[in-house]
């Protein structure tokens, strides 16, 4: 068992697997007097084919994490690409668990088809999303090496490696909308099954692609969503009952991530992980409460008639609407992340009597836990409150 999941970690292997898919490393060069020759053994880091930046590489930690420094020494290495369909495929599929997807696509299903299966989804990957995390850097297992591997996002390589929280994140959103969906929208269940499988393989195996992750990283990722799932999913009716009508929900909602946040585990090193981690948990907080005020308002957008309902005809006109429900939909969430993010850093910033000049001060807890929550509770608010009520005030819903 311990050689065959030596071997599933292994750079090695998804070396291959880039190989296989037309993506070559291209030896690293160092510069010296004017002269080129070959660096053998360094770590490395993809960037874009033929380009070269003169910087230097530093350790992070002793699992062999290196981040790029840009300031002469050596020059970044190259790759190949030998097979264009691969590369934009896999990368698209790697966005799809990047902020941007989160903030701008995910919401479109409150939007456009039913709040209540964004509701179901968002409970879903905030809840992954922090286990997942967490595991990371409990259990502190390295990313693939590079070389042998092409690594193609350099921003979270200073993280950890397993569980693949993208791995985890797709195939907890494919298939909590699969068996969500199925009680509130008429479609055919094979064919959304097929969906939720392709998706979530595509993102899977993304990472191996990118070189951000290993075989093992990414089949535990999909194997620890899959448990969540089925030991959840028994208790979604009752959790969605006490989220929506409970009086204490919006106390919970907001008191329990804020306390995840700031409980976070320590690293010897800065890493992405805790501001990610704090950024889901601030939607979560924010979409939860919103979707209680909606109840308790009594309008929740959700589809009239009886359920399940059928899926809605694409028109052109319906394409037209949708169309312009998302660009205002994502103005809003987009203007309410700068305007918070910015008020919110100003106030730290003040009280802790911080240069505004000093970006670097936002990587520590006292600033980077409050104002990440305060943003993006204050976006889930948004999405879940005021952006359906914009769309019937322009006559879009």
């Amino acid at each position: 068992m311990l050689e065959l999941l030596a071997y599933l970690h292994d750079s090695e292997l998804v070396a291959r697997f880039q190989r296989r898919c037309g993506l070559f490393l291209i030896e690293a060069a160092h510069h010296s007097g004017g002269r080129t020759r070959a660096r053998t053994g360094a770590p490395v880091h993809a960037e874009e084919a033929r380009g070269q930046v003169k910087g230097r590489w530093d350790r992070q930690d002793k699992n062999s994490n290196y981040q790029y420094k840009d300031n002469g020494g050596c020059s970044r290495p190259h790759y190949e690409v030998r097979n264009w369909l691969l590369y934009f495929l896999f990368l698209i599929s790697a966005g799809l668990g990047h902020e941007i997807f989160y903030i701008t696509c995910l919401p479109c299903i409150h939007w456009s088809l039913d709040p209540f299966l964004c509701r179901r989804l968002i409970n879903m990957w905030t809840l992954v999303m922090y286990i997942g995390q967490v595991m990371k850097d409990v259990l502190k297992l390295p990313r693939p090496l590079s070389p042998p591997v092409v690594k193609l996002e350099t921003r979270v390589d200073a993280e950890y490696g397993l569980p693949s929280t993208h791995a985890m994140a797709a195939t907890a959103i494919s298939f909590t909308v699969l068996l969500s969906a199925s009680s509130r929208i008429q479609f055919q269940f094979e064919v959304g099954l097929l969906i939720a499988l392709t998706v979530s393989s595509l993102v899977c195996l993304s990472r191996l692609y990118t070189g951000m992750h290993s075989v093992l990283d990414v089949i535990c990722g999909a194997l620890i969503s899959a448990v969540i799932l089925f030991l959840t999913y028994p208790f979604w009716e009752t959790f969605d009952h006490f989220q929506l009508t409970s009086r204490i929900s919006p106390f919970v909602a907001l008191s329990l991530p804020l306390f995840l946040s700031y409980t976070y585990p320590e690293l010897d090193h800065y890493s992405t992980t805790r501001g990610d981690t704090t950024t889901i948990l601030g939607v979560g907080a924010g979409c939860s409460v919103g979707y209680w005020v909606n109840e308790q308002l009594g309008e929740t957008f959700e589809p009239k008639g009886v359920l399940p309902v059928p899926l809605p005809t694409l028109t052109t006109t319906a394409l037209a609407r949708a169309g312009a429900r998302f660009l205002i939909g994502v103005v809003a969430l987009v203007g309410t992340r700068q305007a918070v993010k910015t008020l919110s850093l100003q106030v730290l910033y003040s009280f802790y009597r911080v240069p505004k000049s000093d970006d670097s001060a936002r990587r520590r807890r006292e600033i980077e836990v409050p104002y990440k929550f305060v943003t993006y509770t204050a976006v889930g608010l948004v999405n879940s409150i005021l952006v359906n009520r914009v769309f019937i005030l322009l006559g879009l819903l």
